[in-house]
């Protein structure tokens, strides 16, 4: 880039950080005054105006300063060169919250809780994607002399029960030969591979243990073809009613964002979009695809284990918000959670 355009986006970014700061649309005089641009205000007048022109910034009012625009917003994320990472005792302070964290479903509400703490946004993560996850372990344990009760634990952290009730009572040997049998089928495999190894297990099964295979075999394909995908956890929902004058201008109201949020379809699929752990994704305004959103901006990683998606996480606010910091406390959850979840 040339300098008179490096300069020029010097004068946006500073226009963005007062915006989010003050919520008040920013003059010349207030850049020169309060940012070191090391030109005039004269220069700084004449690069706002380029800016205005290029549909970079706006002015909602005659004889008022300007505020960035979705297009102005969108090049300073782009030319985000880096991130302040979190200190230390900030990143063992969200490990140890986060492996306090009593099951699956304590983490994900700890998880959401926070992020929205650090981001004063709203908060939201997906339950792990059953269908990205892996077998870890399967235990049959005899609860009576014909009733099994079915765990299984996945890398992401999810355990699912089930109850099986067999046709006659099973010998310490059967319940031995029945965990040999399907832990073989299952353990390390995807969920996909697990559910077709346990449906071939039926017409291999010895004789006398053939009835107790079926019945387990059925309850057991039922449980890891079953999708849970479209679970979500928020948090910090009440954040949204400090920038409802954000939402009011652009989308019609706060009540049209809360209705998009409880709905979740548009939020799931704006997770799901971009699940590449470590990496960022920021949508702005109408790059959202959902009119009731014209006014908020989405941003949102992947989480999981080396190797494995577990499902999304991001924050959703108004288009005026701290995209660095935000950014930042989004990818440094989303490390965290994964790590806390792959290690359970």
């Amino acid at each position: 880039m040339s300098s008179t355009e490096d300069r020029r986006f010097e004068v946006l970014r500073a226009i963005v950080a007062d915006y989010v700061e003050t919520h008040e649309p920013v003059g010349s005089k207030a850049l020169v005054d309060r940012h070191q641009l090391g030109v005039s205000s004269a220069t700084v007048r004449n690069d706002m105006a380029v800016l205005e022109a290029e549909g970079y910034i706006t002015q909602q009012h005659t004889s008022s300063g300007r505020i960035p625009t979705e297009k102005g917003y969108r090049q300073f994320v782009d030319r985000i060169a880096q991130i302040k990472p979190l200190s230390a005792a900030e990143r063992r302070a969200i490990v140890q919250f986060l492996e306090t964290g009593v099951d699956l479903d304590d983490v994900l509400q700890r998880s959401v809780r926070l992020l929205a703490q650090l981001t004063r946004q709203v908060a939201v993560i997906q339950y792990p994607v059953i269908s990205s996850a892996r077998v870890r372990h399967l235990e049959v344990v005899a609860l009576a002399p014909t009733r099994l009760l079915l765990v299984v634990i996945l890398d992401s952290g999810r355990v699912e029960q089930r109850l099986v009730e067999l046709g006659g009572p099973a010998s310490d040997d059967d319940l031995s030969r029945l965990r040999e049998l399907f832990g073989a089928a299952v353990h390390g495999k995807l969920i996909p591979d697990a559910s077709m190894g346990v449906a071939d297990l039926a017409p291999l099964a010895p004789r006398d243990l053939r009835d107790a295979v079926i019945r387990v075999s059925t309850v057991l394909v039922e449980t890891l073809v079953e999708r849970a995908d479209d679970r979500l956890v928020l948090g910090g929902t009440a954040n949204l009613t400090r920038n409802a004058a954000d939402f009011d201008a652009v989308s019609g109201s706060l009540r049209s964002v809360l209705e998009t949020l409880e709905e979740q379809v548009v939020v799931l699929k704006l997770l799901t979009a971009r699940q590449q752990p470590g990496t960022v994704s920021v949508a702005i305004g109408s790059e959202t695809q959902d009119e009731n959103l014209r006014g908020a901006s989405v941003i949102s990683t992947g989480y999981g284990a080396p190797g494995a998606v577990f499902g999304g996480v991001g924050v959703l606010g108004p288009t005026r918000m701290d995209y660095p910091g935000t950014i930042a406390s989004v990818a440094a959850v989303a490390r965290y959670v994964g790590e806390v979840l792959g290690e359970r």
